[in-house]
């Protein structure tokens, strides 16, 4: 199962109770940066000339990888500050492959348990956090041994499994070859200043407070610093780091029915002065007060298939789910996997007038900073764009150093968060089209589509949060994805009527085969998205598209009441 979301989830270890300006402990490190990463590349030499001149099986690769993460968060609720907290963390994970190139101790297990290929999982390592490097080569030597007899244990498994069961359908090696990347950046750095930034959220969270409808609110600013540096046998020396910073709003109320009702807002920069002014975040939080008003009268809707609208967020949402998680290079490669588009390299599987892409290189598009850029992937291996599909036809695959039939090499693409083992993952998705309409046209369309059907009215989707997907060959390959603005457009001319309830699902072959026209209009959503190899950021653009056929359910409402008590009011005494 793979979840996308617009949460601003990091795995941290270490908590430190005041706030401070992220990014001081990073630059007052920048001379004596490289003291790291010369205690990881040292240590990692003398393991390797260690193990492979005493040990059976020697192994033939290893990499050490830490990544130091610096997070401070403020966040108010009802026009009062309610948290202030920074927190540092180093994580090291290391990783030993014995047998070859070919065949190693990664391998799957067939008929195994799910994640058998990992038995020694047991989350990231905590790294000192002083430059110290007896302490770190310490750290590094005792993780090497005990991956080190976890690797060679494995690889006494795996050739017993692949003796006495059939040959795989793809018989490709387990990790490819590929050329020693060496890049030292700057260590990345950003400095909050928190004062203000406390009282600006207070009044964000004051104006959500002054609608008594609205039960729950929250607005936060969550600065996260990413300095990642990674060694490994083949010559690989990497130091590099990225900065995300959020506005994130968030607000719900309920109906008289019970259904919980919220709207969500984010705004992410690689950057606080690339952050929206304070009229565009007023301007935001009125928005969404007023969906909500409206969404707790709209009638709930009943499950329905027909035409609609996704407009250009809800679209990349859309396709990240249905289309961005099949072609993940590992995913073809499984065989407990669908293997929805594994065969069909050189075939169409979208509309003539579609392509898509993976970006990672991108920093931007239309003025919005990308949460799924980065310029070395989680293997060491440089970032690079991809032409996933080429108007309408398929032409590769998101790889990590996993090959598969017909891709040995990576592309830039194998991601993780610290503990788990990097896979092919989304970064930046975008969908381009040769064909699009504006957005009346797009209506029109919809309204003939809507009558051809015989259909009352179709549906406008015009955001949607997050959504899931399952891939493997255990469930049914389906979709769901959680729309929270839905309109029904009347082909009679009646003005659109908001609904809700809506959770929209179906099958991706299906889904694919429905799509008839696009918008001009490119929009971003940026989110964290979770899968085998955790949660990771990602962003998708695409247009607004037009499907002739979509499939929404109910979905669940609580049983309570709203608050039977009225909200206690603002100032009073």
């Amino acid at each position: 199962m793979n979840r996308l979301t617009k949460s601003f989830a990091v795995a941290l270890v270490v908590t430190v109770s005041s706030c401070y300006l992220a990014g001081e402990r990073a630059r007052a490190q920048g001379a004596d940066s490289s003291l790291l990463l010369r205690a990881m590349e040292e240590e990692l030499q003398r393991s390797m000339k260690e193990l492979s001149a005493n040990a059976d099986p020697p192994p033939y690769f290893m990499s050490y990888s830490v990544t130091e993460i610096e997070q401070t968060r403020l966040a108010s609720s009802y026009g009062a500050l309610r948290a202030g907290t920074s927190r540092r963390t180093r994580l090291l994970d290391v990783e030993v492959r014995v047998g070859d190139y070919q065949l190693d101790n990664t391998r799957e297990l067939r008929d195994a348990m799910p994640f058998a290929r990992l038995p020694d999982f047991s989350g990231p390592v905590a790294m000192p956090l002083e430059d110290d490097i007896d302490a770190i080569k310490s750290i590094l030597w005792l993780h090497t041994d005990r991956k080190y007899k976890a690797a060679a244990d494995q690889l006494v498994k795996v050739r017993t499994n692949h003796a006495v069961t059939v040959d795989e359908e793809d018989a490709s090696a387990d990790f490819s070859r590929e050329s020693p990347e060496v890049a030292i950046g700057p260590l990345a750095s950003v400095a909050i200043d928190a004062e203000p930034w406390r009282e600006r959220l207070k009044e964000y969270s004051a104006l959500l407070d002054s609608h008594p409808e609205i039960h729950e609110s929250d607005v936060a600013l969550t600065a996260v610093v990413t300095n990642k540096y990674l060694v490994n046998s083949e010559g690989t020396r990497v130091q590099h780091g990225t900065v995300q910073v959020r506005v994130g709003l968030y607000a719900a109320t309920s109906a008289d029915d019970g259904m919980e009702l919220y709207r969500y807002e984010s705004f992410d920069a690689h950057s606080p002065d690339r952050l929206p002014g304070e009229d565009g975040v007023r301007d935001a939080i009125n928005r969404m007060a007023a969906d909500l008003l409206a969404l707790r009268e709209a009638p709930a809707i009943e499950p329905y298939t027909g035409p609609a609208i996704l407009a250009g967020r809800a679209a990349a949402v859309f396709f990240h789910e249905i289309f961005g998680h099949r072609i993940e290079g590992h995913r073809q490669k499984s065989e407990r996997e669908g293997q929805t588009f594994t065969k069909k390299i050189g075939e169409r599987v979208l509309p003539e007038f579609v392509s898509v892409y993976s970006d990672p290189t991108r920093k931007q598009a239309g003025g919005t900073d990308l949460a799924g850029h980065y310029r070395i992937d989680d293997e060491g291996v440089r970032a690079r764009p991809v032409t996933v599909v080429e108007n309408g036809v398929l032409r590769s695959f998101l790889m990590s150093r996993s090959p598969v039939e017909g891709f040995v090499r990576s592309n830039g693409h194998g991601r993780r968060q610290p503990g788990r083992a990097p896979v092919g993952r989304q970064s930046n998705l975008i969908v381009e089209s040769s064909q699009t309409v504006s957005e009346s046209e797009l209506r029109e369309l919809l309204v003939e589509e809507i009558e051809r059907q015989g259909k009352e009215f179709g549906l406008l989707f015009t955001d949607i949060s997050g959504g899931f997907t399952f891939t493997g060959r255990g469930r049914p390959q389906v979709f769901q994805v959680t729309p929270i603005m839905v309109y029904r457009v009347y082909a009679d001319g009646r003005p659109d009527e908001l609904v809700r309830g809506a959770d929209l699902i179906g099958t991706p072959l299906a889904s694919f085969s429905g799509i008839i026209a696009t918008g001009t209009e490119l929009e971003v959503f940026n989110g964290f998205c979770g899968a085998e190899s955790g949660m990771v950021p990602v962003s998708g653009i695409a247009p607004a598209i037009l499907t002739a056929q979509i499939e929404i359910q109910k979905k669940p409402k609580g049983a309570d009441r709203p608050p039977l008590l009225p909200r206690p009011r603002r100032g009073s005494r």
